[in-house]
Order: structure tokens, then sequence, then C-alpha cells
């Protein structure tokens, strides 16, 4: 795996919490699985994995998906194929692994990236939030 301080780095994460960051790392390892871009050695890149399993259903006891986490590319480097080949080998992960799906949450900016490599726009899709409140 990459260098955990190289990861917490581009997260923004610092010395404060990084022995936090690295427990929390090496606690998730099987679920939450790390694609990290390095150029000369440089992090330059990285976009993190979920898998998880659902509900065991009739005849299909092990159903696997993924969500797709954290992804952030150096700002100098972007625009250069990086975040694109990241979703590649995490999509590639998926369909190695027979996930169902992949999620992403995105932000309003990265829509437009997701549909590119891929991702379609569901409305069946909801959130709850907590500081939701249910209309009257």
């Amino acid at each position: 795996m990459a260098d955990v301080a190289a990861l917490a780095e581009l997260r923004g994460i610092d010395g404060n919490t990084l022995r936090a960051y690295a427990d929390w790392v090496a606690a998730h390892a099987q679920t939450h699985l790390p694609f990290v871009a390095e150029i000369d050695g440089l992090v330059v890149g990285a976009a993190w994995l979920h898998v998880a399993q659902r509900v065991p259903g009739n005849g299909a006891l092990e159903r696997w998906y993924g969500d797709i986490q954290s992804v952030e590319v150096r700002a100098e480097y972007r625009n250069r194929g990086i975040g694109g080949a990241l979703m590649a080998a995490i999509l590639a992960e998926a369909r190695a692994r027979g996930l169902l799906h992949v999620t992403v949450h995105s932000g309003r900016r990265a829509v437009d990236f997701y549909l590119r490599n891929g991702f379609t726009q569901h409305r069946q899709i909801l959130l709850w939030e907590p500081t939701h409140r249910p209309p009257s």
C-alpha cells in the first residue's frame, strides 16, 4: 500500500491526527481500498473504493457493492488524466470482484467527471441527513 503519510498529506491531514489516520487505514484495510497515482515517487492523486456486503437475497448470498470515496488529485497535476486513470483502476477492481454496482457521492463540480467515466445519475437514490426535517 502507498505510504500512509503521503495519503494523509494529500487529504490535508496533519501530524496531530496522522497516527489516528494510520490506525484507521490499517483497521479498514479489508473494506477501504486505496488507489494511488504517483509521478516520480510523488503521490499526486488517490481515490478509495469502499467495498461492502448487502443483505443476502433469495439465491444470492454474496451481494457486494462499492462506493468511491475521497478522490483527490493535487491541483498542479489536474487535467492530465490522473483522475480518469484512478477511476479506470477502481472500476477494473470492481469488475474483478463482481460488485453489483458502484456509487459515488459527488460534489457539483465533479458530476461531469463521473459521467465521463461511465456513471449515470439515478433518481431513486435518496438521502437522509440528521439535519433534515420532514415536511409538515
